[in-house]
């Protein structure tokens, strides 16, 4: 089978392509990673903030002082939190704030998207060379498959399914990198040239929710024995939730059990 050659600055070259000329010695060399990073940058969250939201409905300014000191929740408020995720008042739960900072693949970005209940800023391939930093799927990651849409089962892939994994992703990012660092040599626009890099490269961002939003977003992307309603994530966007879920847990505890205890049913 014709696999292709190297180039010579030993670049993979597909059949059919050019081979890409350039200094091997002064070009960026690609990384792949097999993991993603979530950091909270800052919150403003706690059990607290349900409390008083909740409460003014029937306290009005009585309210305000508990507001402003942040009080503590404790385990006496642990049944009107568990009241209101059971009964589905949503809106106490918003009155909190959470930033996160997230390296992942941009098509992890592309999912975390589709959820338009945060405040997302993701680094630009206009404004900067993009680093060749490129995501493999480690070892342990599920690579069949079956079942129908919305029903999906995903099983171990095989030695030899894991090997064309690993090989292809790496080729084709090589290839796609010399391609793009080619075009930025010969002074092409930035954002022309980034048009030839794949979905698995890693890009940055900050995103911003309340804790009613990110019950929704964990609902959907999370798979979770016992929950109401099962989901079936793409398991790179799933290892973000799990980690922003870890964040939000030490915030928040009375309100994650209460989540949990309801069928991780975003209120």
């Amino acid at each position: 089978m014709n696999r292709g050659g190297r180039g010579r600055a030993g670049g993979f070259v597909a059949p059919g392509m050019v081979a890409l000329v350039t200094d091997a010695a002064d070009a960026p060399q690609p990384e792949f990673r097999s993991d993603v990073t979530v950091e909270l940058v800052r919150a403003s969250a706690s059990d607290s903030d349900v409390l008083f939201a909740a409460r003014v409905s029937t306290q009005g300014e009585q309210t305000l002082e508990a507001a402003a000191a942040g009080t503590e929740a404790s385990a006496r408020d642990r049944g009107l939190i568990n009241y209101l995720m059971r009964d589905r008042h949503g809106s106490p739960f918003e009155h909190n704030s959470m930033t996160f900072y997230v390296q992942a693949p941009i098509f992890v970005f592309r999912e975390f998207m589709r959820h338009r209940i945060a405040s997302y800023n993701e680094e630009s391939g206009r404004y900067r060379e993009l680093r060749p930093v490129f995501y493999v799927p480690a070892r342990e990651r599920n690579l069949n498959q079956v079942g129908k849409p919305g029903a999906y089962e995903f099983l171990p892939g095989t030695d030899e399914q894991h090997a064309l994994v690993e090989v292809a992703t790496r080729d084709s990012a090589t290839f796609a990198f010399a391609a793009y660092q080619r075009m930025l040599e010969a002074g092409v626009a930035r954002e022309v040239a980034r048009i030839v890099l794949p979905l698995n490269i890693y890009s940055s961002m900050y995103v911003t929710m309340n804790a009613r939003s990110l019950m929704n977003f964990l609902s959907l992307r999370t798979k979770v024995e016992g929950t109401h309603f099962p989901s079936f994530p793409q398991r790179e966007i799933e290892m973000c939730a799990e980690k922003m879920e870890a964040f939000w847990r030490e915030l928040m505890p009375l309100t994650h059990a209460a989540f949990n205890a309801n069928g991780r049913v975003s209120p």
